[in-house]
């Protein structure tokens, strides 16, 4: 959901701000006040295509900004660029800047980024519809998408079945290309494999463990000398700590006789000496141990070296040694077994093409059949706006493996004839802004008619779908009826989804959830214009308006008064 754009020294616009809400947002005002201006302007921040003509007359730069509600498919899209959304986890924003000199910068959530993440943003957060933007919105993918979720299919199977398949594929490409390189490298890693091997190598922390034994060799006297008087001091010489302590022990004994105190300190004291006799012990047996062995310390100082040669050349630690050698062994393995593996791999293949064939084939008798009935349901949703069309859903698979994708191997396309003994054609040639926009509306109500009762009390479809819509030029050249069946639309649609709206007929303004007016005025010398959130008092007014002219009447007010109560 979009909650908020903001547009600063942008064409005729000083500072704006808006702050959208659920539902069906409409914007409404005086022609020419500048309501397409910040449909563009939402464009732009989606990706569109900027010009340093927008800076407005004496700014440096152009500013815009708008905050989305997070989506999953929006995240992820941040995950693969590189930005970080943990600091807006609920939220992404988006700002652009487009400078005089025509230089511009574009962050996402406050990080750097490109025009590129923002058209790959776009689809995971709203779709605009109008003259200028649609042909770019519904494109080949949105068409799938769309059929998909009036279908209400599961593309788990699918995607399995290629991601196995192409797994599989590229092992075995990567095995057939580049042979004569590989068969030269043979020799390396078979030399790499024998020299890490022959090493020995007992444990991945074989070289700490010699390295603390070397220690003590090389200072073996000296260690044995500490040991023997620590020993003499605790238990062996006059006056010992553990004499010492069973003197005392005897003392603390007798008093504990007589007086019960002292028989926790008696305790104490006897766990003392045994403690004392316990180290003793140890610094014996070790000074028992510590003998100089000239022989034994020039075995590990070699083997020290042998280890660190093998760390500087296959890695930093004997982990990534006995790593390497494990890899280098497979390559090895890999070509001395290269036909045998050859076979089997083409024989996996064959096996994961076979089940990808049978998902997709499963998958387009999916679509097919509702195609056809998303195309009647389509036409007569269309047929109600002012229009006399023929609406058909094509569903084309390609079954080469070419065109083979995680989503399956059908092209989805939407045909459409506005006029009567005219053929079929795709969507994206129909002449007229307004048209494309209404059948966008009756499709997308349709489909989300589907969907929701196809998923009514169970888990929700997998299908993503944008949860922000515009519709621009939706009621050019309709009116009466066509008008208010287009406003029963826009308001059966928000109900699923977010809906912003531009509009110049009451019948559509009075079903707005929020209504926005825009207004244009002159102060010093300069025109600005403004949006702002109408309360229900100035909506009664603005739609009078709409109505009558600039002058309004106590008859154009009574008429906007029903038109708000009976869209209630």
């Amino acid at each position: 959901m979009l909650l908020e754009l903001r547009a600063e020294n942008y064409t005729v616009i000083d500072q704006a701000v808006a702050s959208f809400g659920p539902g069906l947002n409409l914007l409404t005002g005086e022609t020419g006040a500048g309501k397409s201006i910040l449909i563009d302007a939402l464009a732009l921040l989606l990706g569109g295509k900027a010009s340093s003509d927008i800076v407005r007359h004496g700014a440096e730069k152009a500013v815009l900004g708008c905050v989305f509600e997070a989506t999953p498919g929006a995240l992820a899209v941040l995950d693969r660029n590189g930005l970080d959304a943990a600091a807006f986890s609920d939220d992404i924003l988006l700002r652009r800047e487009i400078g005089a000199n025509g230089k511009g910068r574009v962050f996402v959530n406050n990080q750097p980024a490109t025009v590129a993440v923002l058209r790959e943003l776009a689809p995971e957060l709203g779709l605009i519809h109008s003259q200028g933007e649609t042909l770019g919105a519904f494109d080949q993918a949105q068409q799938r998408l769309l059929l998909d979720r009036f279908a209400d299919v599961s593309l788990e199977a699918v995607s399995a079945a290629y991601s196995a398949w192409r797994a599989t594929t590229e092992k075995l490409e990567e095995l057939r290309s580049a042979e004569q390189d590989r068969l030269r490298m043979a020799d390396l890693w078979r030399f790499q494999s024998k020299e890490i091997a022959d090493a020995g190598l007992t444990s991945v922390d074989e070289d700490v463990q010699l390295e603390t034994e070397k220690r003590v060799l090389a200072n073996a006297e000296k260690l044995y000398t500490a040991a023997m008087s620590a020993h003499e001091l605790l238990y062996e010489g006059e006056g010992s700590a553990e004499t010492t302590l069973g003197a005392a022990l005897k003392q603390v004994e007798e008093l504990a006789k007589y007086e019960p105190k002292f028989t926790g300190a008696a305790q104490q004291l006897a766990a003392a000496k045994a403690a004392v006799e316990d180290v003793s012990a140890e610094v014996r047996d070790f000074a028992d141990s510590a003998q100089a062995s000239p022989e034994r310390l020039a075995d590990i100082e070699d083997r020290l070296a042998a280890l660190d040669k093998l760390k500087r050349k296959y890695g930093p630690t004997l982990a990534d040694v006995i790593r390497f050698g494990e890899e280098a062994a497979t390559k090895l393995a890999e070509v001395e077994n290269r036909d045998a593996l050859l076979v089997q791999l083409g024989a996996q293949q064959a096996e994961d093409a076979e089940r990808y064939r049978k998902a997709a084939e499963e998958l387009t008798a999916v679509r097919t059949a509702a195609a056809g009935k998303l195309e009647k349901l389509a036409t007569g949703q269309i047929n109600e706006l002012a229009m006399n069309v023929r609406f058909k859903v094509v569903v084309s698979p390609q079954r080469e493996q070419a065109a083979w994708t995680a989503h399956g191997w059908d092209r989805i396309e939407c045909l459409i004839a506005t006029n009567a003994g005219e053929p079929l054609k795709p969507l994206e040639e129909i002449a007229s802004g307004g048209e494309m926009s209404r059948v966008m509306l009756a499709l997308k109500v349709t489909v989300e008619d589907s969907y929701a009762a196809a998923t009514k009390g169970r888990r929700k479809s997998n299908v993503p779908t944008p949860r922000m819509l515009v519709f621009d030029e939706i009621d050019i050249g309709i009116g009466g009826r066509a008008a208010e069946a287009v406003g029963k639309k826009l308001k059966a649609l928000s109900k699923r989804q977010q809906v912003v709206c531009i509009t110049h007929l009451p019948q559509i303004a009075a079903f707005a959830d929020q209504h926005f007016v825009i207004e244009k005025t002159e102060k010093g010398g300069r025109t600005r214009t403004s949006i702002r959130l109408m309360e229900s008092t100035e909506r009664e007014r603005e739609v009078a308006r709409m109505l009558s002219g600039a002058k309004l009447t106590e008859a154009s007010l009574e008429n906007a008064r029903q038109l708000l109560e009976l869209s209630r």
